[in-house]
């Protein structure tokens, strides 16, 4: 990997995953033209290489990801702008939001091991947070006197509050007495920042206790607690600002899973 494509995403200050993505896109493209110097390859072996991993059942979040890295080399760090103008990217697919019903996330709270993993899985719930943003807390981010919680830098470079459950903060509080974390609000063993296989075994392992047989993640949670927002009535504005979303058109997707105005329909079989 050339050290100045890990310097310029450090200079630009790009988020860990980002970074992480980039660097692993760009080696698996390194490998492929391993036989030809970088600033030798065509934007016709590049589009070939494209077409490939379309044939080969890649993603389109893949492809995009894949040119992303690519771009950024010849472009950020060879400064080669817009070299890619006859690369089309795949069009995204829109996938509905897995959610949970509400007493699903009420088993799965029930079913964790203990007290610390019970407020893994209830803070993701009701804060809508996002796993990376709940690894990225600190012990000073929970504003029990506002019953706000601050999420720093979350996607996006964008800070912004979440609302904290009251039932929730008895819980911290008890977690807080027992486990005693120094910095982050969840820290490993030896007082590092937990991890994000870390938390999606807390939450698997809680499903599969709680006999929830469907495929549980983090962010599962992140959108049942907009779509239970949703469905409680509250303004979108105000669910679009607590999941930190730059427009309500990415919020609005939760509007097409809520139960509202589903359970006002009868189906033509109950005619």
């Amino acid at each position: 990997m050339p050290i100045e494509y890990v310097e310029k995403l450090e200079n630009k200050m790009y988020s860990f995953n980002t970074a992480k993505t980039y660097l692993c896109c760009f080696s698996i493209f390194m490998q492929q033209f391993k036989n030809i110097p970088l600033m030798e390859i065509s934007e016709e072996d590049i589009l070939s290489y494209m077409n490939q991993l379309v044939r080969n059942g890649k993603s389109s979040t893949y492809i995009n990801q894949m040119i992303n890295s690519i771009k950024f080399y010849y472009e950020n760090v060879m400064g080669m702008p817009n070299r890619f103008y006859m690369i089309d990217r795949p069009e995204k697919v829109e996938k509905l939001p897995k959610v949970l019903s509400k007493s699903e996330v009420q088993k799965i709270i029930a079913h964790t091991a203990n007290i610390k993993h019970k407020c893994i899985v209830s803070l993701l719930y009701s804060a809508g947070l996002r796993r990376q943003e709940l690894l990225d807390m600190k012990i000073t981010d929970i504003d029990s006197a506002r019953m706000m919680i601050r999420v720093n830098q979350g996607k996006g470079k964008k800070d912004r509050y979440t609302v904290l459950s009251t039932t929730l903060l008895e819980d911290l509080r008890e977690y807080f007495k027992e486990w005693r974390p120094k910095e982050y609000l969840f820290e490993g063993i030896s007082g590092e920042k937990y991890t994000a296989s870390s938390v999606r075994s807390v939450i698997v392992g809680a499903a599969k206790r709680a006999k929830i047989w469907k495929t549980v993640t983090p962010h599962m949670l992140r959108h049942s607690f907009a779509t239970h927002l949703l469905e409680a009535g509250t303004d979108i504005r105000y669910i679009q600002t607590l999941l930190g979303h730059s427009s309500t058109k990415t919020t609005e997707v939760y509007t097409q899973v809520t139960l509202v105005n589903v359970q006002q329909i009868k189906s033509p079989l109950d005619f």
